[in-house]
């Protein structure tokens, strides 16, 4: 696969993708024996030679594509400022540094996925793509189907609504505790926790068993597999026929947005005012705005009936002395 030189150094782990391009431009990288100035050119690492100052940078390391049941107690991240157990801790004979894919809170176990490829960590986490993840929740209290409905139907929560794909009473443990199962296609910070914190329950035990395509089976705490080829396969096209399906549906709804707009101002147009002729049609010129009717005539100068009747009294009588002289001064 043919990438871009700045990405392929970033990834190499020589420089971030803006230091890569300053190399670049320098003339400090040579792509199979030539010194490289334009940004942009792309090659494929591992088949064509890059060299840095002079020395050929290391070849790309093998993509890896693990499956982890996490335990409790444990932290999804490279490094804890805290001091506590991290997930990477139980990667005892991987060579490559994996990093994992999303997360699962300290006190939530089950399935997660680590990779060295950025490409598909970003793919499965992206919102847009919507990757179904499948829990199995242990809540105190009896939960009832009307608060599966709820789910099911939609929640608003502090950060926005939230709906599950799929919610199920898997059953009861006595009269103080509930299992329950749930599918929601959103990634966001303890989403799970805080829908059963709005019905007003308290969760106690939470796993994550499924994710995509992907189950967690029969695996066992803190134990480790890697994907098989056909799983990773199946889980990017899941992605890509979902990111296909959500953007047909956008383009749809803005085409009817679209036609909706051109209905309502098809042949619409400026209303005239009835019996009442414009300028143009008068055939006089005028910088007036519309609709101020000037009150000289087309000559320019003041009409002479409007000055008749400007000096003539009621019932068409002169006006004489100084009614004449009042009016005409109005």
């Amino acid at each position: 696969m043919t990438q871009r030189i700045n990405r392929i150094l970033s990834e190499a782990g020589l420089a971030s993708r803006r230091k890569a391009d300053e190399l670049i431009t320098s003339g400090r990288v040579m792509l199979n024996g030539k010194i490289l100035r334009e940004l942009g050119v792309k090659a494929e690492w591992g088949k064509d030679s890059i060299k840095l100052d002079g020395r050929e940078i290391p070849q790309p390391e093998e993509k890896i594509y693990l499956m982890l049941n996490k335990p409790f107690g444990y932290v999804c991240t490279l490094h804890d400022p805290q001091g506590r157990p991290i997930v990477i801790d139980l990667l005892k004979d991987v060579p490559q540094r994996v990093y994992p894919v999303g997360r699962l809170d300290f006190d939530s176990m089950g399935l997660l996925l680590l990779t060295n490829d950025g490409d598909f960590s970003f793919q499965v986490t992206h919102p847009r793509f919507h990757l179904p993840r499948t829990y199995k929740v242990t809540v105190q209290g009896i939960v009832t189907e009307k608060d599966i409905h709820a789910m099911t139907n939609g929640m608003e929560l502090e950060d926005g609504p939230i709906r599950a794909s799929n919610a199920s009473l898997l059953g009861r443990q006595g009269d103080e505790k509930s299992l329950v199962r749930l599918t929601i296609a959103q990634g966001r910070n303890r989403i799970v926790r805080r829908m059963f914190e709005e019905l007003g329950y308290t969760v106690i035990h939470l796993v994550r068993i499924g994710f995509g395509n992907l189950e967690l089976g029969n695996l066992k705490v803190g134990k480790y597999r890697r994907l098989e080829p056909i799983e990773i396969k199946e889980l990017l096209e899941k992605t890509s026929q979902d990111g296909s399906r959500r953007k047909a549906a956008a383009e749809k709804e803005a085409e009817k947005k679209e036609e909706k707009v051109q209905r309502a101002t098809k042949g619409t147009k400026v209303p005239k005012r009835h019996g009442v002729k414009t300028s143009k049609e008068r055939g006089v010129k005028t910088s007036r705005a519309p609709g101020i009717r000037s009150p000289r005539g087309q000559d320019g100068k003041a009409s002479r009936s409007q000055g008749a009747r400007a000096s003539r009294g009621p019932g068409g009588k002169p006006l004489s002395g100084q009614g004449a002289k009042r009016q005409k001064r109005y």
